[in-house]
């Protein structure tokens, strides 16, 4: 949570922000990762292994680097959210948000009041930020950022009541589950004819919300394609997926 400019700000700058997707369970992976010329680290507690006692010690290790942490939480874990804030996460990502109802959840668990009812305890953040503790409450909820996941078809419908949830500060498209979601099932493909065109339908959405638009891309090519679409933020691949790929290129030079 660096003190020069808050991740809001950073996200709404006119520069996309690339950021590394973390899963595996040591810390010491996301720190790696940090170190290079990501924008922010992502850690994935739904799908990955990473849990919250190794996402807690992530979280300074990456801020150690001068880069913000996100972290995606599982369905409907907003209670978490919470403590991966309080230890000084810049941002949440919740997926499955399905309803205005679930929107308004999320909101609460991560907005102090009036705007939500987030409960005191981010001792991990006020030693991040170096704020004391009544200038961190004054202005907590512009430092961070709640992140509702659209991916399914109900999300796609009511995105502009999601948008208008007060304390959601954007959507996190998931391409994955939303080419399951719009093909009924019938196959994963991200980057579908049928799921670009959800995206431009998101993207116009949200820009017209004035909210952030961010999203997964399973590649630094698909980065860039989705970056000029205009998302204001694109995770990258992941850290299993970059190793793999390192492994391949080392071994194929070697063998060649």
């Amino acid at each position: 949570m660096p003190k020069t400019s808050s991740f809001p700000e950073r996200l709404k700058g006119g520069k996309p922000v690339m950021t590394a997707w973390c899963g595996l369970p040591d810390p010491s992976a996301a720190a790696i990762l940090a170190r290079e010329d990501f924008d922010a680290v992502v850690l994935d507690t739904q799908h990955g292994s990473i849990d919250l006692a190794a996402s807690l010690q992530a979280i300074p290790l990456i801020a150690a680097a001068g880069k913000p942490a996100l972290v995606r939480v599982p369905v409907g874990d907003f209670a978490s959210a919470s403590r991966y804030l309080d230890a000084g996460a810049s941002g949440i990502i919740a997926p499955m948000i399905n309803t205005v109802e679930d929107a308004r959840r999320l909101a609460a668990f991560t907005k102090f009041p009036p705007v939500g009812e987030r409960s005191w305890g981010a001792y991990g953040a006020l030693a991040l930020s170096g704020l004391e503790a009544g200038e961190y409450l004054r202005v907590a909820n512009g430092l961070t950022v709640s992140f509702a996941m659209v991916e399914t078809r109900e999300a796609l419908a009511i995105i502009d009541d999601i948008l208008a949830v007060p304390g959601i500060d954007g959507v996190f498209i998931g391409p994955s589950d939303l080419s399951i979601a719009l093909s009924g099932g019938r196959s994963l493909d991200p980057a579908s004819a049928e799921v670009d065109k959800a995206l431009d339908h998101a993207l116009a959405r949200v820009k017209a919300a004035g909210k952030v638009a961010a999203i997964f891309a399973a590649s630094g090519a698909r980065a860039a394609e989705l970056a000029a679409k205009g998302f204001h933020m694109v995770s990258i691949g992941s850290d299993i997926s970059m190793l793999r790929a390192g492994a391949h290129a080392a071994l194929a030079a070697a063998r060649a």
